[in-house]
């Protein structure tokens, strides 16, 4: 059976659409020196990054959301990560290009993130993507983020497409889980972070990418 016509295109955006982990892993060793705590080698935080401060505050430091002390590393972490939010953060090798043909051909694009939007909007405007994106929703522009799939059902009729024409890129199972749940087509996007647990083999995407390149034949 031929799949639906793509009208439009979502991403997640850590991981997917931009190589954000140098300026999140820079601003987690930077907590850690001023712990006086050595900096963690960047291959060791990066497959940290797509569970954002938790993430990074568990690889950095050993503790979780519900371990006392958290908090005030968390509000600390994401304070020097404000502070220096696209010094490193580069789109992956490709992306640039997939964007451009996406709108060569008039398919909208956005963004659908569990980042908050004091992060996503001054990234995107950084990256030079903030009005180029027909949608741009972060994890607080909805109640309950991902895997929830409001965010994407937000996006999609920002894009003015039906969830069942538009597919979902991203690197973390949360993100596979949020499309199905949103009656969209999923993309493992293999070149990404992919966090610490199942193999995204057994995420269950309809479709696997190891290059932004391999998306447009998808089209």
């Amino acid at each position: 059976m031929n799949e639906p016509r793509t009208r439009g295109v979502l991403f997640d955006l850590d991981g997917t659409l931009a190589d954000t982990a140098p300026d999140l892993g820079g601003a987690l060793n930077r907590l850690r020196i001023e712990r006086g705590l050595p900096e963690l080698p960047a291959d060791t935080l990066r497959p940290h990054t797509s569970a954002g401060a938790r993430g990074l505050i568990g690889a950095g430091f050993g503790v979780t959301p519900e371990d006392a002390g958290y908090t005030e590393l968390a509000d600390r972490f994401l304070t020097l990560y404000a502070s220096a939010i696209c010094v490193h953060t580069r789109l992956f090798d490709g992306m640039g290009e997939v964007l451009t043909r996406l709108e060569q051909a008039d398919i909208p694009w956005g963004v659908v993130t569990n980042k908050a939007a004091r992060f996503t909007v001054p990234l995107m405007r950084e990256l030079g993507l903030h009005e180029r994106a027909a949608s741009i929703v972060s994890g607080d522009s909805v109640p309950v983020p991902k895997p929830d799939p409001a965010g994407l059902r937000l996006a999609a009729s920002e894009l003015g497409v039906e969830v069942g024409d538009c597919i979902y890129v991203g690197d973390d199972e949360r993100d596979i889980q949020a499309a199905r749940a949103a009656g969209m087509r999923s993309v493992t996007a293999a070149f990404g972070y992919l966090g610490c647990a199942r193999h995204h083999s057994e995420w269950g995407a309809d479709h696997t990418i190891h290059h932004p390149l391999e998306l447009l034949p998808l089209l």
